[in-house]
């Protein structure tokens, strides 16, 4: 019985690799036959660079890692451990982002992007145009010392313009700028939750509770209150007008 149900498998099998005919892909590489056909190749080439890097760039270019690091630090003071998911969070500071960085992002589209699709900019004057929305609000967001921090690390002289500053040093600069925002305002977090843990373990050592965890008590007691101020209100509210 095994048997006649084995061959009538490799039978139905047979006939439906008959039937059904399997596309052919080619993967040759050949040499381009006009530098138009280069520039076509090299164009694709540098658009799948840019969808690779796409979430570094997320990273190091917009507000995303002040958010997800404010965020972080907001878990630990209230001590809810994984309330809410790390998931949420990140896509919270996702969010955030893509509504501060619109109007930059649109800027950029309209100045580099649009002009370069229509034909009526070259190439390098695209790149420019698109990235410089991106390096004024970077350049407003960082410190001047950290500015002067990688000038003096490459060597060089103090730049006339915005646009006279490279990338190479506007983008690490603005990322130390961005941690220690972040670390500042974790801090200012933490200190009126850490008042709490102080007071309740206060009251449980007077008590003689010293065996019952003062985290167990204080925990309600800062979810209560977070609520009761409108939190997440307050901080989202507080982080968008911190940015320049």
């Amino acid at each position: 019985m095994k048997k006649i149900i084995i061959l009538v498998l490799v039978a139905v099998m047979q006939l439906y690799a008959e039937a059904v005919t399997i596309p052919a892909m080619s993967f040759n590489l050949t040499s381009p036959d006009s530098p138009q056909q280069l520039v076509s190749s090299l164009n694709v080439l540098v658009v799948l660079t840019l969808l690779f890097l796409a979430p570094s760039l997320v990273l190091v270019m917009t507000t995303f890692t002040r958010f997800v690091i404010v965020f972080g630090f907001l878990r630990q003071a209230l001590g809810t451990q994984q309330v809410p998911p790390t998931q949420l969070l990140v896509t919270l500071a996702m969010i955030l982002t893509f509504f501060v960085m619109e109007p930059i992002g649109t800027e950029a589209y309209n100045k580099g992007i649009k002009p370069y699709i229509e034909e009526k900019i070259g190439y390098e004057e695209a790149f420019e145009k698109t990235t410089l929305p991106f390096k004024n609000f970077m350049i407003r967001n960082t410190r001047e010392k950290d500015l002067a921090l990688f000038l003096r690390i490459r060597k060089m002289e103090n730049p006339a313009t915005v646009a006279d500053v490279p990338l190479s040093i506007v983008i690490p600069a603005f990322i130390i700028s961005e941690l220690k925002t972040a670390f500042e305002i974790g801090f200012l977090l933490f200190l009126p939750f850490l008042v709490i843990d102080m007071v309740v373990a206060s009251i449980l050592m007077s008590m003689g509770m010293m065996m019952l965890p003062p985290v167990m008590i204080s925990l309600p007691f800062k979810i209560l209150i977070f609520v009761l101020i409108d939190g997440w209100n307050l901080l989202v509210g507080n982080l968008i007008a911190s940015i320049k």
